[in-house]
């Protein structure tokens, strides 16, 4: 109940692009967030995504992190995890359009669930080094099956926890350009992983954190990563919060409808 409430509140408050007075958020809303023009690349994922939703193999879901609102049972079907905790197509497009458009050199996502959006991430960047880290080993496999199916051969899938995994692969990367953090949505998990990856932003770098209103603890990790002093733009779109560091930007936050 509390979520519906949110969203509805965020409905009421929430901007279009004609709302918005920063020519950044502007540019960015109009050339990315309101941009529906469909891609051959959407109708391949979309393809193996329907595929997903006919799956009736059953694996056992390792949950690491905060697990899920709609299914407590570890042994599922790959066709409910599919209907359940994939990004719906709108939201995942969205994903791959800021990928396309931000275009960065590297691109890490923790939280791989089934490998659509991480399929998304591979297409819209096809020369970009993408790192994407899952927990859940089954899960996992399942993901790589779906990436070799449409030919993401860019991505390196690690496998683990990611309160390991990050900090050693955080370890060898120079810069980070491109982060979504979609897994173990708790606050201060999400906050742990955002101070990692301040030591290596630019102004140039997109954190994108995910479900930001899943839970009183994603919100106040939200609030916390908005007014911190290195973060000078933020974007609520709801179902998630886009992060930038623009230097020179006056510091300013906003909500748009998506």
């Amino acid at each position: 109940m509390q979520f519906v409430l949110d969203y509805l509140r965020h409905r009421l408050t929430a901007k279009s692009r004609h709302g918005t007075h920063s020519p950044f958020v502007y540019k960015l809303a109009d050339e990315v967030i309101y941009n529906f023009e469909a891609t051959q690349d959407a109708q391949i994922i979309e393809k193996q995504r329907k595929k997903l939703l006919n799956d009736d193999r059953y694996i056992t879901v390792t949950d690491l992190g905060a697990g899920s609102h709609l299914d407590k049972d570890n042994r599922k079907q790959i066709r409910t995890i599919a209907k359940n905790a994939l990004k719906k197509p709108a939201l995942a497009q969205l994903l791959y359009r800021l990928a396309r458009y931000n275009a960065p050199g590297s691109l890490i996502e923790l939280g791989t669930c089934l490998g659509i959006t991480t399929a998304y991430f591979a297409k819209a960047c096809p020369d970009a080094a993408i790192t994407t880290i899952e927990g859940c080993p089954q899960t996992a496999a399942v993901a790589q099956e779906n990436l070799n199916a449409v030919g993401c051969g860019n991505v390196q899938l690690l496998t683990g926890n990611f309160d390991h995994i990050f900090p050693e692969l955080l370890k060898s990367t120079e810069r980070l350009d491109f982060v979504y953090i979609d897994g173990n949505h708790r606050k201060d998990a999400t906050l742990a992983y955002f101070n990692m990856c301040l030591p290596k932003v630019h102004e140039h770098s997109l954190l994108i954190f995910d479900d930001i209103y899943w839970s009183q603890g994603m919100k106040e990790a939200w609030q916390e990563i908005k007014n911190h002093p290195a973060v000078t733009v933020t974007v609520d779109l709801f179902w998630i919060g886009l992060v930038f560091f623009k230097k020179g930007q006056a510091k300013e936050h906003f909500k748009l409808k998506y």
